[in-house]
């Protein structure tokens, strides 16, 4: 049986989070039929009035019009873009996401898509994950649903997947073809695509560094500007305190409540940081950069690494330097 797979697109989204999965459930089509095995996906993509749409970047696709929403389809893949703001106030989108997703088996949302499964209400009480940059207007728009920026995907409910930014659409369609077909056919197209059917890490390893806010406080802000401009220095609680001419309690109070952090996990962030651009910029040992950024030891720099990044340094520097 062929699973119908309905693709939303629209005026602005991006190319790539439309290709990724369609990509895919299309090899999967084609890799089964070439065993003779039955099944595969028919796969669709949409638009409101049925008329070519421009990706983001001005690439056109040919659309076909929208089945009508009482028909049962199989999956629903909702991708994300810099038109996504214009899409969740086309009343025509919404209604339609509204109206296919209880004859849907699975939502599936790219990128910022997410924004568009929120606005139609599918995302209420759910841990959810997009791209990285739009994790935070995600979570402020949408109070309601828990919004984790690390993983690739999730499955946000019995029904819903979200994919973090862009190529993540890919790795959640593979997982979906593992699940409907097996390990064998979708590492096939994992193969073919040249990509890794599991890809290492979260998406924390491709975020820029998070900038975190100037303190209000003078004393504050100046230990911020040390702890930056000497990330591998002696920066105890008790000599950043000393610094700022107050008790460590007191301190460490007043900075968690102007940065938003404690001051050893800002320390720890700073250091995080700075190891990051000295395993893409230099060659120098991960023991060199951990003494240096202030970790002591390639093993301690290695833990806070694989806790904050998702990766070891060394993979990390294999993929970025």
């Amino acid at each position: 049986m062929m699973r119908s797979v309905v693709i939303l697109g629209y005026g602005g989204v991006q190319g790539l989070d439309v290709v990724g999965p369609f990509d895919v459930f299309t090899g999967a089509t084609m890799h089964l039929a070439a065993q003779e095995r039955l099944g595969g996906y028919d796969v669709r993509l949409i638009s409101m009035d049925g008329r070519p749409i421009a990706t983001m970047t001005g690439l056109e696709f040919v659309a076909a019009a929208p089945p009508d929403p009482r028909q049962a389809v199989d999956t629903v893949v909702i991708p994300g873009g810099f038109g996504v703001e214009e899409a969740r106030h086309n009343p025509a989108v919404v209604a339609w996401i509204r109206a296919a997703a209880p004859r849907a088996r699975r939502i599936v949302t790219v990128c910022s898509g997410a924004i568009l499964a929120a606005e139609a209400g599918l995302l209420d009480g759910c841990t959810a994950t997009t791209h990285w940059a739009f994790a935070p207007r995600l979570a402020g728009e949408f109070p309601s649903i828990t919004v984790d920026p690390e993983p690739i995907f999730v499955r946000s409910s019995e029904q819903v997947w979200t994919a973090a930014g862009v190529t993540a659409g890919i790795d959640l369609a593979l997982h979906l073809v593992e699940e409907d077909h097996g390990t064998e056919i979708a590492q096939t197209v994992a193969r073919w695509l040249v990509l890794y059917l599991r890809r290492p890490g979260g998406q924390t390893q491709f975020a820029a560094p998070v900038w975190m806010p100037r303190a209000r406080r003078a004393p504050i802000r100046e230990v911020q500007e040390a702890i930056e401009s000497e990330p591998g220095g002696a920066h105890s609680i008790s000599a950043l305190a000393q610094r700022a001419a107050m008790s460590p309690r007191h301190f460490t109070r007043l900075f968690t409540e102007e940065v938003g952090e404690a001051p050893g996990a800002y320390v720890e962030r700073i250091r995080t940081d700075a190891a990051r651009r000295q395993l893409e910029e230099t060659d120098d040992t991960v023991t060199v950069i951990a003494t240096r950024c202030g970790f002591g030891s390639a093993e301690t720099l290695r833990r806070n690494f694989v806790r904050r990044v998702g990766v070891s340094p060394d993979q990390y520097r294999k993929s970025f330097a």
